[in-house]
């Protein structure tokens, strides 16, 4: 699937033999004539220097990924000094460990697949069903596995060997063996995921959406700028919006530039928006590896027919002429950048000969969807956008621009992205951790439901905030709001970055200037896709505010 190779995931065989329902006490791998491996003093470095950057290994048995059970003991009654066992699963097993430094490798896996068999009809033979995968990692020295001719090996009883260590400087000699046990379980198959996607943090994430509610329904309660104001000094402040009635709607400098970036925000937002639901729906489950990329991907592309529509529209609104220029940098102007910076990227990961790194033929095969699915399509959508009526401004606008007065320190425009973006990244802290996670320790994620109830606060509090920092502008008599609407509606884009650092610094164990690169460089796409997202839905709350008060107010 394409979004798995996106995603740097290579699925590939491996040299474990295992038959369903066969044990194997202790089988010896890759041994010739019952000789060890032997590790070069290069391939010894790579491995210590990988054990003492806590690698993880992944291994997939019938779709299932394996895990290391975890079990944690804590204090339930310290009178009666009572310990209550805690299960937990971790993702993959370590490579090795290190210990007064020493450092020694897991050369031993044991690995516990739990089946359940399915009851078939008298005259028909049982079906069994793997339904989780794991696996017990040990460190055993060379001597201590007592291999023969046959491939086999004995492990030693309890705690009488000792880890195999690892030597960065000299060459090592070890055994890889593993053991095969099969376990009955009551697991259904339609439920063998259930181990993977433990729901152990619901609390917080209820916590999270009722605190977002009550923020949303507090801005929702603010008082309406058409109420009436009691005191004649806010009748003086608030009437600054109608003098600059005969200049609200003049266009803005460089309205090409705006509406490819409007454009694009709103493929964005169709794209999330529909892949957030279907995964919802739980038609992108985790075990679909790389449709969740794929999907993403193929609905960005064919979501150009709306953004190009929507920029055709608003740029002809603008009293733009050249819609064949600006239908090209609706379809180049972000994809670009985007495809801009996964380029030198990439490079970066061919150069140290990862798994990660984006084939070629991949990267031509986008560049065939960018100019063969979304070019067109964004240059049909709009050209029908360019040739319907442009939106309808309820007043005219004067040959003559108005003088602006000069503006208050808070009217500064980065205040601004600082008070707009405070709320709509409350609303959505908690998720964005829980995304990190996935992105970058290669967690699961599953609760696309909190995930889509989030996203739609998020678009209700971005329009709630971008109304009232539309409607301070204008009271303060400045209506050059088009540009600064946008970017100040993105304003959470810039707490997602501060975030962003903070979690690089406090989570993270990244030392090497290449994963930095990597880290920072996805993180300023994902910055930069939010602030677009968050732009264009603030953008659009306020222009229908703006068309709506001063179509309701009467003007001499």
């Amino acid at each position: 699937m394409a979004g798995e190779v996106l995603r740097g995931d290579r699925i590939v065989n491996t040299p474990f033999q295992v038959l369903m329902n066969s044990e194997k006490k202790c089988e010896v791998l890759c041994s010739q004539s019952n000789k060890p491996v032997t590790l070069t003093v290069e391939q010894s470095r790579l491995v210590a220097e990988r054990i003492t950057e806590d690698y993880y290994v992944h291994l997939i048995a019938d779709n299932l990924p394996v895990a290391t059970r975890l079990e944690l003991y804590s204090n339930r009654d310290s009178d009666d000094k009572k310990k209550e066992k805690d299960v937990q699963f971790e993702h993959g097993y370590r490579l090795g460990f290190t210990d007064v430094n020493k450092i020694y490798l897991h050369n031993h896996l044991s690995f516990i697949l739990y089946y359940h068999r399915e009851d078939m009809e008298e005259d028909q033979e049982h079906t069994y069903r793997v339904v989780r995968f794991e696996v017990i990692p040990q460190s055993i020295r060379l001597e201590d596995l007592k291999a023969d001719e046959k491939s086999s090996c004995t492990l030693p009883e309890g705690a009488n060997s000792s880890p195999q260590e690892i030597d960065p400087t000299k060459e090592n000699q070890l055994y890889f063996t593993y053991s095969v046990h099969w376990e009955e379980s009551d697991i259904k198959w339609a439920s063998r995921w259930d181990t993977y996607l433990t729901m152990s943090d619901v609390q917080i994430h209820w916590f999270s959406i009722i605190n977002s509610v009550v923020v949303v329904f507090f801005l929702s309660g603010e008082r309406s700028p058409h109420s009436g104001p009691s005191l004649q000094e806010d009748t003086m402040e608030e009437s600054g919006w109608k003098l600059v009635h005969g200049d609200v709607f003049r266009p803005p400098q460089y309205p090409m530039i705006l509406s490819s970036l409007l454009g694009s925000g709103i493929q964005l937002f169709c794209m999330i928006l529909i892949v957030i639901f279907v995964a919802m729906l739980g038609m992108l489950s985790p075990s679909s590896r790389g449709a969740l990329m794929t999907t993403a991907c193929f609905l960005f592309m064919f979501m150009g027919v709306f953004g190009g529509f929507s920029a055709g529209r608003l740029y002809r609104t603008l009293k733009g002429h050249r819609w064949k220029k600006g239908a090209f940098c609706t379809a180049t102007l972000y994809p670009g950048v985007v495809f801009g910076i996964c380029f030198v990227l990439n490079c970066f990961i061919w150069g140290k000969h990862s798994s990660g790194a984006v084939p070629f033929p991949t990267m031509v095969a986008l560049l065939c969807m960018w100019f063969g699915i979304s070019l067109p399509l964004v240059y049909l959508g709009y050209y029908f956008g360019f040739r319907k009526q442009p939106y309808d401004n309820p007043v005219r606008t004067n040959q003559i621009p108005r003088q602006i007065p000069e503006q208050r320190w808070y009217m500064n425009r980065f205040v601004g992205i600082l008070m707009a973006g405070i709320l709509p990244f409350g609303a959505m802290f908690i998720e964005l951790f829980f995304i990190f996670s996935a992105i970058w320790e290669n967690q699961f994620y599953y609760l696309f439901g909190f995930l889509f109830l989030v996203f739609i606060i998020l678009v209700v509090s971005c329009s709630q905030i971008s109304i009232v920092m539309v409607y301070f502008q204008l009271c303060a008599e400045d209506y050059r709001w088009w540009w600064r609407n946008f970017l100040v509606s993105g304003g959470s884009a810039f707490y997602v970055l501060v975030y962003a650092i903070f979690y690089f610094v406090n989570k993270l164990d990244i030392v090497e200037f290449i994963p930095s690169l990597l880290y920072f460089g996805y993180t300023a796409l994902m910055v930069l896709s939010f602030w677009l997202l968050t732009g264009t839905i603030g953008f659009y709350a306020a222009y229908m505010f703006v068309r709506k008060i001063y179509a309701a107010v009467k003007i001499d």
